[in-house]
């Protein structure tokens, strides 16, 4: 069963809930009906409590058993169509989940601004044009053309250019040619950016970023799972006490039957059915507190649930949780959960990522310590360089040259010492934590690991207590029928029984929570984390 629980069988689940809503509200008013038969009879067993002549027997009137069924051992549902298992709620939440959306964003962000850091080395092509003409005199007319590449590998950057400049008052420092002034070279950082700089640095902590912000993702889902799995084991306990009162309730109102025709023919204590309806109350009371939690629990497992148009929906009322399948855990698969914790755990995978980055971060910082020496070269020819006729001594060659050298370097660096400083201070600070975040997680995986075992034997345990237990109630009613007991015996066997089922309901939803719990720590969501 997979989304179709919700969207694909409309017409059958339709049809299910409406012949069980009927079976219901027949069921209800069955119940009720027979609450206000049982409420009358124990009024009037109360009047009548002070009656001497009760002991009498009534004529037409047979002896009834006190009980004649017990509390039901596991049963499986009725109806697997209704059962919304634990897969069905996987599907929905990992397609649907706006969370789950939203960490998937966290990538989507990280390549985007990787693609802006590519936006360093992409080619730049610019024009300017200045003229000023007054008074009848052509003071300048300025045109600059230039295409930049830069390359990524030792930093240079590829120049193409066309200038004009002439008129009367331009500087002959940049004067140019009429038919203007062809330029095409290299400029070549030989010290400070030679082996990396900022387009480089930023380019390449972009992409380790991707890595973390992967990281981040997992991390993000498992926890969305993490709960969603818990708020569902909630949902399957309350479930499972509501139907265990439900049915002790019944057990103790066919006890209260019996006690009172007991009463009613004098084979019995009026008081012992006053005692009967007690119990039948008090489970009632609990029952009634039961559904209003149920009803709670399944609106908190509602709150992960999402159609793929983005819209909220409520799990249905007649839906019920599968039983835990209680997988076991052995050594092997611990220690496959720790391989893969220390290798893949989303955490230590971020903060592996944040020491890369922080890598690059200090190779960058050290570079910023060397001086800066820059040389360019240019060739230089007339703009018309095209034309054949051209002479050669205006063409692009050895003779027509222009190259520039530019040195500089702080006298005390402190700025560059003090941030290659502080980078290092972080190297070291997202180190401890990642070794920390390690032992953290080997701690953590173990101590579940250890919860799982204890609880195993638990389980084993209150499996046999309650084996015990149901041979002990079955020996106290034996006992009552034969008058060697009482009643308050019996209803005391009961409720320890319920006790018990109830405990055993609570130690396998907590068996589910801490396996989910496991895997989370782990860094998965499943026993196969490489799946």
């Amino acid at each position: 069963m997979t989304s179709r629980f919700l969207k694909q069988r409309p017409n059958s689940w339709s049809l299910l809930l409406g012949s069980w809503l009927d079976e219901k509200r027949t069921a209800t008013n069955g119940k009720r009906t027979a609450a206000l038969l049982l409420l009358t009879a124990g009024l009037g067993l109360s009047a009548q409590a002070q009656d001497p002549r009760l002991p009498a027997r009534k004529p037409g009137l047979e002896p009834a058993p006190l009980q004649t069924e017990q509390l039901a051992p596991d049963r499986p549902a009725a109806d697997t169509a209704r059962v919304f298992a634990l897969q069905n709620l996987a599907e929905l939440v990992f397609a649907n989940h706006p969370v789950v959306k939203q960490a998937a964003l966290l990538s989507e962000t990280a390549r985007a601004q990787v693609q802006q850091a590519r936006g360093g080395f992409d080619p730049k092509l610019g024009s300017g044009f200045d003229r000023k003409l007054f008074g009848g005199t052509d003071y300048y007319n300025n045109w600059a053309n230039e295409l930049k590449v830069p390359i990524w590998p030792a930093g240079i950057d590829l120049k193409v250019g066309y200038d004009r400049m002439v008129g009367r008052y331009v500087n002959p420092e940049y004067r140019t040619p009429l038919d203007g002034l062809a330029v095409a070279g290299l400029s070549v950082p030989l010290g400070q950016g030679l082996l990396i700089d900022a387009r480089r640095s930023t380019l390449r902590q972009a992409c380790i970023m991707v890595d973390a912000a992967e990281a981040d993702q997992v991390k993000q889902i498992n926890e969305i799972w993490l709960q969603a799995a818990k708020d569902y084991w909630t949902w399957y306990y309350t479930y499972q006490q509501m139907r265990l009162i439900e049915e002790g309730v019944e057990l103790a109102a066919t006890r209260f039957r019996g006690t009172s025709r007991r009463a009613l023919l004098g084979d019995q204590a009026p008081i012992d059915s006053v005692e009967a309806q007690i119990t039948v109350q008090d489970r009632q009371v609990q029952y009634e507190q039961l559904l209003v939690e149920l009803q709670n629990a399944r609106l908190l497992l509602s709150n992960h649930l999402w159609n793929r148009d983005g819209q909220p929906v409520e799990l249905p009322a007649y839906a019920v949780p599968q039983r835990p399948p209680l997988t076991p855990v052995d050594t092997l698969a611990l220690r496959g959960l720790l391989d893969f914790a220390d290798s893949r755990h989303p955490t230590l995978l971020k903060l592996d990522a944040k020491i890369r980055q922080l890598g690059v971060e200090e190779r960058y910082r050290r570079e910023l310590l060397k001086p800066t020496l820059n040389v360019s070269g240019y060739l230089l020819s007339r703009g018309d360089f095209y034309r054949p006729e051209v002479p050669a001594s205006y063409d692009f060659g050895l003779n027509n040259y222009k190259v520039g050298v530019d040195f500089a370097v702080p006298l005390f660096l402190r700025k560059e010492r003090g941030k290659l400083w502080e980078t290092r201070v972080k190297v070291q600070d997202a180190t401890l934590e990642q070794q920390n975040s390690r032992r953290s997680i080997v701690t953590q995986v173990s101590a579940k690991f250890n919860a799982l075992k204890a609880y195993e034997r638990q389980l084993l345990l209150q499996a046999q207590t309650i084996e015990n237990q149901r041979t002990l109630l079955r020996a106290e009613t034996q006992k009552f029928e034969l008058g060697e007991s009482t009643i308050f015996l019996v209803n005391a066997r009961e409720t320890k029984l319920i006790d018990l089922r109830l405990k055993q309901e609570s130690l396998r939803a907590s068996y589910e929570k801490t396996l989910a719990e496991l895997y989370y720590y782990a860094g998965t969501r499943t026993a196969n984390p490489e799946d």
